[in-house]
């Protein structure tokens, strides 16, 4: 694995105070990226893409957006459907380059990795995997790569392990989140599962990525007790998986992942969020290879 590309200098932003990035950073984001055109003009021309006939889709893919299950009537009319369909797998394409971004500089940048258990490196190593696996197939059926490959973070997020975390965890919870909207908002069957079968995975990343609070060595300042997803509540690291039920965050809709992630990818209003913009970080593809054939996505069926 390659070291991460750093983008040029945008600005110099004063010194953010300790644990400003480790309280409800996302809900600060939210509000950041809410006047911020980006995610929300590239999701708008590509809704004006589906509602004209999306029909570039190969094989699988396009049966998954086309099929409406035998004539069945899920709610929506066709058009609309397909556009919410595709306004959905593009903030998943991005939400996965994020993911897949994060764990690569995580591994290749952070110094805690290093002394972490084999078996926690382990699973940041195949937790980088998957995302890549689930980027690669949303953009089978969407037919073209994300808009955005370039990422800000909030400030140390690769060098202090306390906010690795906190962000890792922020991140997962936010991706739990949204698909469980593509759950609820999907217009076909095979969609839905799908949408589904990645937000187990999420949700088991979540709950790993809380693992490493006890593991991290004390010279990186471990073992770390509290960390703090999107809640924005410090939460026990122990135990690891601590929810009885997927959290939705109350998102019904898209846009509100959307606005989560805009101050990622969005330097105005990762600026505003108080993220480091003093750097940047690239999404860079390649062919995955998942820990298990039997956990591979085989068709979206399922089987």
């Amino acid at each position: 694995m390659t070291a991460p590309k750093e983008g040029e200098r945008v600005s110099k932003l004063p010194e953010q105070p300790e644990g400003s990035t480790r309280r409800s950073f996302i809900q600060k984001a939210s509000l950041a990226g809410a006047g911020i055109a980006g995610l929300g003009g590239i999701l708008s021309v590509m809704a004006a893409e589906a509602k004209a006939g999306f029909h570039t889709l190969p094989g699988d893919g396009k049966q998954a957006l086309d099929n409406r299950g035998g004539g069945e009537d899920f709610g929506f009319d066709f058009p609309e459907g397909k556009k919410r369909d595709t306004n959905i797998l593009i903030a998943a394409e991005i939400a996965e380059a994020l993911a897949v971004t994060t764990y690569t500089n995580i591994i290749n940048t952070s110094p805690f990795f290093g002394n972490l258990p084999n078996d926690d490196q382990g699973y940041l190593i195949a937790a980088r995997q998957e995302e890549m696996s689930h980027y690669a197939l949303e953009q089978s059926v969407t037919d073209q790569p994300s808009p955005f490959t370039t990422f800000f973070y909030p400030p140390n997020m690769f060098s202090d392990a306390q906010t690795t975390l906190n962000v890792l965890v922020t991140l997962e919870d936010a991706f739990i989140a949204a698909y469980l909207v593509g759950v609820r908002n999907f217009s076909t069957p095979d969609l839905r599962v799908t949408a589904a079968r990645i937000m187990g995975i999420e949700s088991d990343h979540r709950t790993l990525a809380r693992v490493l609070a006890g593991d991290v060595a004390p010279q990186d300042g471990g073992p770390i007790e509290n960390i703090t997803g999107l809640a924005g509540i410090p939460e026990p690291a122990d135990p690891p998986n601590n929810n009885g039920y997927e959290r939705t965050n109350c998102w019904n809709r898209i846009a509100q992942a959307v606005a989560a992630l805009t101050p990622f990818v969005d330097a105005t209003a990762a600026a505003k969020a108080g993220f480091d913009t003093t750097k940047s970080f690239s999404f860079d593809p390649f062919t995955p290879v998942l820990p298990n054939p039997l956990g591979a996505f085989v068709s979206f069926k399922g089987c």
